[in-house]
């Protein structure tokens, strides 16, 4: 059969216009891809507050309320990515965003089965896709969806593209990447991972809502197990490996996100809100291991009780742990209250520095004889906790035994000023009533202070009186000029020698040097404590500032300080003692250094009427009548001459010869008046709210 001239010209021109036609059609496909600005691959990712070690403390959602952590690639499991290559982009490295065979293979399954078997769209474009919130259900969206693919590819790296997916890929409710998801549903970081976890992570995304195991676990195995077979034909798992992880159950509830040094973490992140990951100095072991013990102890010593808990390196100033409360979410302790720097009465816990800085002025010396005796200084009369006085004593065995008065004298010569301008020194600023000028009452807890303040104060005693700021945070830069010494290194050795021999801290030749602190009215317990490695501070009591009767420093925060050493780790030996020391008795020290020199002489007070102690006028007391378990109130009388009688609310209660503590229990929550007489018909009378 002949083949007419004019119909293959004719043939030849519509091939012609065919090749043009698409040869235009591809130059202005091209044209469209060069035009197109890549999606962006940046999106905003969770701040992460981490331990020193980098692990996770706190982290927060982006604003959207996503938890979307940053990831790192090379903190991803290796086997997890191969096994998310495999399945959904097996020619990731080799194509430019968009894979032909993938979409053909898709649109053919499509045509036969009716249905989607397989999606055709790369890694790129599930990128774009999430990127943009894109739909791509439509001819239209998937065209767009392959051009921004195309485009993206033009100026992002496969490596670039990968770490985007990993960021971004959804993974049921508000989790998005694969650390999110790692840590919600496996409680753990996704640099190790399972066959099983890596599967189910390779198929959650794919379905992220109808497959999570929390709503339906058997569909989310289904799904998972399918993606490990798949993985056996394509070779890569081997059988036996999947088989084992098909007989493995999955998650069936999201876990929480890691929640420790809560307080502490708020604080850098409010301070630095646009840094994506700050790193703390907090050891994250020992930091969950101090707030288990806090709420254990806060339980078992009562309502409403909170305790605080700081660690620090002596060597750094780093802060390894730092416990704010007993409970961040327990209301009834005031747990969202960081008690770290809640400023409260240090109680007795200044004693130290003000034998320390006797000693650097050479005007007293351990052994030093000073009077422990009824005196008054200008109206001011302390007493001691006990309500006793020892004569006679030493200096060592006034610090040991936390005597009032003999403080008080040895303050009146150091002068109050110099020891809050010595602090100053530390960068510890003491909160004075009223803006008042620094008096006497300093020595006994008349400041304001915060245990951060504290263990600042005591970790420079710890290092020979040479100050150093904690640090919180690992990029924390120093001062640029070393502080100048709170007091010389032979005072600070003295002062240290003296607590080491205390509250049974010695164990065999390792001691701790332990002082500590009851606050007026017992609403504070303070235990402060060092070795030759860390530094240690507990506070006890109630946030609300409420007096809790018999809470002392001794009896309620020393074996939290104790328990703390232990869990840190077990005790470190104390430095060794700097040359000069004098190491003599009292009668071999030099004659200026026998007495206290300068002190005010005692002297005998005139017989005062009697003084109720505590309860303090106007304070609330908690005695447990809203828990159904009241407890009796505490009664103690100062000053006067027995026999007492006691009344409540003008009836008489008790009547006392001769001891100055009563225990009365109230009828009921509400005021109540009290009133003591004495034998010689002196009264006082206070008036407080017990519930």
């Amino acid at each position: 059969m002949r083949v007419s001239g004019r119909l293959v010209k004719a043939c030849l021109i519509v091939v012609s216009v065919a090749a043009i036609s698409g040869v235009a059609a591809v130059m202005q496909f091209r044209a469209l891809v060069d035009a197109t600005p890549p999606v962006d691959l940046f999106a905003p990712t969770s701040q992460v507050v981490t331990a020193r070690n980098g692990d996770i403390l706190r982290a927060y959602t982006v604003d959207d309320g996503l938890w979307r952590l940053p990831v790192d690639p090379a903190r991803v499991d290796p086997g997890y990515v191969a096994l998310l290559l495999a399945t959904e982009d097996g020619r990731f490295r080799d194509h430019n965003g968009v894979d032909p065979r993938a979409l053909l293979r898709a649109g053919l399954q499509l045509v036969i089965h009716g249905r989607i078997v397989s999606g055709g769209s790369t890694l790129t474009m599930q990128v774009v896709r999430l990127s943009e919130r894109l739909h791509t259900r439509s001819p239209s969206g998937k065209f767009g969806q392959i051009v921004k693919a195309l485009a993206l590819e033009r100026f992002a790296g496969k490596d670039d593209i990968l770490a985007a997916y990993l960021s971004l890929a959804p993974f049921g409710g508000n989790l998005e990447g694969v650390r999110s998801a790692s840590l919600a549903w496996f409680g753990k970081e996704p640099l190790r991972l399972t066959p099983a976890e890596a599967a189910f992570l390779v198929a959650l995304p794919q379905a992220p809502e109808a497959r999570r195991p929390d709503r339906d676990p058997v569909v989310a195995k289904a799904a998972r197990d399918r993606i490990l077979r798949r993985a056996v034909e394509r070779g890569v798992l081997a059988r036996a490996d999947a088989e084992a992880a098909i007989a493995e159950p999955v998650p069936t509830r999201r876990r929480d996100f890691p929640l420790l040094a809560a307080h502490t973490a708020d604080r850098a992140a409010a301070a630095d809100p646009k840094r994506g990951e700050i790193r703390l100095t907090i050891d994250g072991k020992l930091q969950a291991s101090l707030e288990g013990l806090s709420a254990e102890r806060a339980s078992a010593i009562g309502p409403n009780v909170s305790v605080a808990i700081m660690v620090a390196e002596e060597a750094s100033g780093d802060v390894v742990a730092s416990v704010g409360s007993a409970g961040l979410f327990d209301q009834k302790r005031a747990g969202s209250i960081d008690m770290t720097r809640a400023i409260r009465s240090p109680g007795s816990t200044l004693k130290p520095f003000i034998y320390g800085l006797a000693f650097e002025a050479g005007i007293a010396h351990p052994e030093t004889l000073v009077e422990d005796r009824p005196t008054a200084f200008a109206g001011y009369t302390p007493n001691n906790f006990d309500k006793t006085f020892r004569g006679t004593v030493t200096v060592r065995q006034a610090l040991a035994d936390s005597l009032n008065v003999p403080a008080i004298q040895t303050l009146e010569l150091v002068g109050p000023a110099r020891l809050v301008t010595r602090f100053r020194r530390a960068g510890v600023e003491a909160k004075l009533p009223d803006m008042a000028p620094a008096n006497l009452a300093v020595g006994l807890g008349g400041v304001g202070l915060t245990l951060n303040d504290l263990t600042t104060l005591y970790m420079a005693l710890a290092r020979g009186g040479r100050p150093i700021a904690l640090r919180e945070r690992v990029d924390a830069l120093g001062p640029a000029e070393p502080p100048k010494p709170l007091m010389d290194e032979r005072a600070a050795a003295y002062v240290t020698d003296i607590l080491a021999g205390q509250l049974g801290a010695a164990k065999g030749d390792v001691r701790v040097a332990i002082k500590t602190g009851t606050s007026y009215g017992y609403r504070d317990a303070w235990a402060m404590g060092y070795d030759g490695r860390y530094v240690v501070g507990v506070w006890v009591g109630r946030p609300d500032g409420a007096p809790m009767p018999g809470l002392m420093g001794v009896d309620v925060a020393v074996p939290i300080l104790a328990d703390t050493f232990v869990r840190a780790g077990g005790t470190t030996r104390l430095p060794p003692e700097p040359p000069g020391l004098i190491k003599a008795s009292n009668a071999e020290l030099p004659p200026p250094l026998q007495r206290l020199r300068g002190a005010r002489a005692a002297v005998a007070l005139k017989d005062a009427g009697p003084e109720i102690a505590y309860p303090p006028a106007g304070a609330r007391v908690d005695l447990g009548f809203r828990a159904g378990s009241p407890q009796p109130l505490a009664l103690k009388v100062r000053n006067g001459k027995g026999p007492f009688t006691w009344l409540a609310d003008g009836a008489p209660v008790a009547r006392e010869p001769w001891a100055r503590q009563f225990s009365y229990f109230p009828k009921g929550a509400g005021f109540v008046t009290l009133s003591v007489i004495d034998g010689e018909g002196r009264a006082d009378r206070v008036t407080v709210f017990v519930e």
